[in-house]
């Protein structure tokens, strides 16, 4: 256990709880490369003092199993004001299991929560505690799923951009597997007329295509302006997104799926992306999060996080080579019902609110509605 310094008294953490939820969509949902009509939340507290800290990730209902069986007890005990030594203690419990996917799902939601904790017991707003760089953090909106109707897809658009006046927007392409380009072009030149020349247009293949057919993509479709294309190919393909990268004018982004330092650091190396994105409750929390951002500085580039944008909106703003924020229209749902004191994106930017840790209070009740396992 840490050393105590003369000046305050450890705050041991008592207890680490998990439980998941899920929260069907309002309709079937669908990328490039998958499809889905529910998501799962798996939300974790941890104790100390008499005071809790809350983290997530959207990861299957078993992370909840891997946190109370192997990362609760790891960090019980542990002082909750050394988050590293968490962070460390967590990392040696997974060894065996693997510390990369799911566990790193898992490890993520209890980093969050030890970091909202952290800020708690110091009274302290989670920015604050991190080291704001800035006070508010610009945000996409994001959505547009291949399953959306032509009339669904340009009211969501309208709603972020003029409605809430969120400048940058992205919509799903690849559809079925990259084998419907005519109607990927079809609906990015409706994505335009829906939010005028004024917005930021991004687009998300899913890794769908490969290199060439993504380039082609782009060609067909370079009088709309697309600043933004993630994902065209494979994430894995790490010389398929830098051909595409060196081919197009949109910027190339890729990372979502990252779990390790390691990924990161090839994927930066190989010089596949113009922008590095990391989701804070995928690839280690907050603390690995930080690490992985002086990575992508080390190679000069930027940082956009991926989804959970409450959660990720704290370390978005204490991170100086930041770029943009992810406003994911099936999370923004959950966490919105799920929780007192959300961020409100109008105008393009999140402000982190003012309150102890991440300023958010948990619906119980609510919650307890879509609880599972």
């Amino acid at each position: 256990m840490a050393s105590t310094g003369p000046d305050r008294a450890e705050a041991p953490v008592s207890a680490v709880r998990a439980a998941a939820y899920t929260v069907p969509t309002e309709g079937p949902e669908a990328d490039g490369t998958f499809s889905w009509d529910s998501t799962t939340m798996v939300l974790v507290q941890a104790a100390a003092n008499g005071k809790a800290g809350v983290g997530w990730t959207y990861a299957p209902a078993a992370a909840a199993a891997l946190v109370e069986d192997l990362l609760g007890p790891a960090v019980c005990g542990v002082d909750a004001l050394d988050v590293p030594a968490a962070a460390t203690a967590m990392a040696r419990a997974v060894r065996n299991p693997g510390r990369t996917g799911l566990a790193s799902y898992a490890v993520s939601a209890v980093d969050c929560a030890l970091w909202d904790l952290k800020a708690r017991l110091l009274d302290l707003p989670l920015h604050k505690l991190l080291g704001a760089v800035r006070d508010k953090v610009a945000v996409y909106g994001s959505g547009g799923f291949t399953t959306y109707t032509a009339t669904q897809l340009r009211d969501q658009l309208e709603g972020w951009a003029h409605g809430q006046h969120i400048p940058r927007v992205k919509i799903k392409i690849g559809q079925d597997n990259g084998a419907d380009v005519r109607r990927d072009l079809e609906r990015i030149r409706q994505a335009r007329a829906a939010v005028g020349p004024g917005v930021e247009l991004f687009v998300d293949a899913n890794g769908a295509y490969t290199a060439k057919q993504a380039i082609r993509v782009m060609r067909a479709v370079s009088g709309e302006d697309v600043s933004w294309f993630e994902e065209p190919v494979s994430s894995d393909n790490l010389p398929g997104l830098r051909e595409v990268r060196e081919a197009v004018d949109a910027d190339v982004a890729a990372g979502e799926y990252g779990t390790g330092l390691p990924y990161f650091q090839r994927m930066c190396a190989a010089g596949a992306v113009d922008c590095l994105q990391a989701d804070v409750s995928r690839c280690g929390g907050i603390s690995e999060w930080l690490r992985v951002a002086a990575v992508a500085a080390a190679h000069g580039l930027e940082v956009s996080g991926h989804c959970a944008p409450n959660l990720s909106a704290a370390v978005a703003a204490a991170t100086p080579n930041f770029r943009h924020l992810e406003w994911f229209a099936d999370h923004v749902r959950i966490e919105n019902l799920f929780f007192d004191g959300t961020l409100d994106p109008d105008g393009g930017w999140l402000s982190p609110g003012a309150g102890n840790g991440n300023g958010l209070s948990l619906r119980t009740a609510v919650a307890d509605g879509y609880r599972v396992g």
